[in-house]
């Protein structure tokens, strides 16, 4: 019975993408698609320039699957700079979501170590931590454009902005509510603020700063592709708005998969070293 239960919900899933894809099928057939052309000022629209040479029509599950065969077969292949392997598009992205999620966290954590652990400080930073916090990453781009005068560091600068709160907030938040006995053990102890640090508060608030930590890196990812799009260059994003102004919409489908297959990476890789520590707690 328990191994039942255990297929019951890998068998669902493959029932709702069977259905999906059946309802996908069915509606990207050359009738449908002629008949929503026909309804669809905008799809005409689409049509006429696909009749130009580009590539608009709904594209079928088969034909998806040709593409991301063709991208997975060879991934990293260099033909110039709008040509690039979405192999090289997707390391370009995650280099520097990572490089930028990890500026984030060498300034985060410590500055929420000590707004945790001094009122004073924070009750001076949270004003400045309430207005920047609600601020969209992307409106920082034309600053950092134009003070940097690099697309690539001001791409990884956006998702360093994007990071950094969700870190901050939750370290501060974790630090504050470490429970005060144990704080009191140290002092009676006479246990130095240094290591009452490292041994008692952050053992105690690492599971909280873990969750800070998922949360920046699933809105870096996010931020990281509508920046490529602002900037250009390489990058997942980069590409997604190229194969649009290509009208190929079989490749922006893959490259949606792709976005989502690493983003889901990402989460469970971070998801999985949160629960390492929690259950080391």
């Amino acid at each position: 019975m328990d191994e039942r239960k255990r297929w019951r919900a890998p068998l669902l899933s493959l029932i709702f993408l069977l259905l999906f894809l059946g309802v996908w099928q069915v509606a990207t057939q050359p009738d449908a698609a002629t008949a929503v052309a026909a309804d669809d000022e905008y799809a005409a629209l689409l049509g006429a320039a696909a009749a130009g040479g580009g590539q608009s029509a709904m594209p079928t599950p088969a034909e998806v699957g040709a593409k991301l065969w063709e991208h997975l077969s060879d991934p990293f292949y260099d033909r110039g700079t709008n040509d690039k392997g979405i192999g090289i598009q997707l390391a370009h992205s995650i280099a520097r979501v990572l490089l930028g999620f990890g500026l984030a966290a060498l300034v985060a954590i410590p500055l929420g170590f000590v707004i945790g652990m001094s009122p004073l400080v924070y009750r001076a930073l949270d004003p400045f931590i309430q207005i920047l916090k609600p601020i969209s990453p992307l409106a920082w781009m034309p600053l950092a454009l134009y003070t940097i005068k690099d697309s690539g560091i001001s791409a990884i600068f956006v998702i360093f902005i994007c990071s950094l709160w969700p870190m901050l907030v939750n370290t501060a938040f974790g630090v504050s509510s470490v429970r005060r006995d144990w704080l009191n053990v140290a002092r009676t102890l006479e246990v130095s603020r240094l290591r009452t640090a490292f041994q008692v508060i952050l053992p105690a608030a690492a599971p909280t700063i873990m969750t800070g930590m998922r949360i920046s890196i699933g809105i870096a990812w996010l931020v990281i592709v509508a920046a490529e799009m602002l900037v250009g260059g390489t990058g997942i994003g980069y590409f997604v708005w190229n194969e649009w102004n290509n009208l190929s919409i079989a490749n922006i489908i893959s490259a949606i998969l792709f976005i989502g297959l690493i983003g889901m990476l990402l989460d469970t890789t971070l998801a999985r070293l949160a629960r390492a520590v929690t259950y080391k707690e």
